[in-house]
């Protein structure tokens, strides 16, 4: 708990067995309360793994639905439990969870009601291994949709998440793709529901047990995030309407 709010770490994985205990382990219990596991149909023993470690709630993919169905399931389930405020965090080690504790304190003194960790402040991305391509690809990429969905930020394509309750519950995240695009879907709603985003400086690693997508699917998301900011484009100056921007209807 921090301050009476409950604080849940949710972990999207896939073939994650090799990495995820080192994950878990610095995972700080004593703010956490609980931790959701998604196995989007891996081909090793991530679930079994994830149960063994102790692991609150391991959610099974019976296929493959991709990076966005995977966090979609945990953040249904994050919102199932109690959750006021959300953590995303890859259990491939690439981020660090001692981060945890700086992004919980903004979400729950209500400075921001999403943080991001970001590789770009103060050049982890860099000195984390990130290939020069995909570094280049991401100030690119970030530098049009600061323009495009009028939102200044570092980089917009960081994994390393924090929501609060509010948020997951004021956006139509459900209608979103259910692959990597999802993300950026996502902090387009955010920012066009009116919600504001901290960044906090973020180190990361990129090792062979990482995940990381390839050039093909790097470009096919890249395509993507483009349409993502033309179509926010779109609505912000009214020449469009999207379905995934409509104002969520209380429950």
């Amino acid at each position: 708990m921090y301050k009476g709010k409950k604080v849940v770490v949710v972990l999207p994985a896939y073939n994650a067995a090799k990495t995820l205990e080192k994950t878990y382990r610095e995972i700080p219990f004593d703010l956490v309360d609980e931790v959701i596991l998604c196995d989007d149909h891996s081909r090793d023993n991530t679930a079994e793994l994830a149960r063994s470690l102790g692991v609150n709630h391991v959610i099974v993919h019976e296929k493959n639905k991709g990076y966005g169905g995977n966090q979609k399931s945990l953040y249904n389930k994050s919102l199932d439990i109690g959750a006021d405020i959300v953590i995303m965090l890859h259990p491939d080690y690439q981020y660090t969870p001692k981060l945890i504790p700086s992004m919980v304190n903004i979400i729950g003194e209500d400075l921001y009601p999403v943080v991001l960790g970001s590789r770009i402040l103060g050049m982890g991305a860099l000195k984390g291994g990130m290939p020069m391509y995909k570094y280049v690809a991401n100030r690119f990429l970030t530098f049009t949709q600061n323009l495009l969905i009028r939102y200044k930020l570092s980089e917009y394509h960081t994994g390393y998440r924090a929501f609060s309750r509010e948020v997951l519950l004021g956006i139509s995240y459900n209608l979103n793709s259910d692959d990597f695009v999802f993300d950026n879907e996502m902090l387009s709603q955010i920012v066009y529901a009116g919600f504001d985003i901290g960044e906090v400086t973020c180190p990361t690693k990129y090792f062979e047990e990482a995940s990381s997508i390839n050039f093909r699917r790097s470009m096919k998301y890249g395509l993507g995030v483009l349409r993502v900011s033309f179509c926010h484009f779109l609505q912000r100056t009214g020449l469009a309407r999207f379905a995934m921007y409509a104002p969520v209807k209380p429950s």
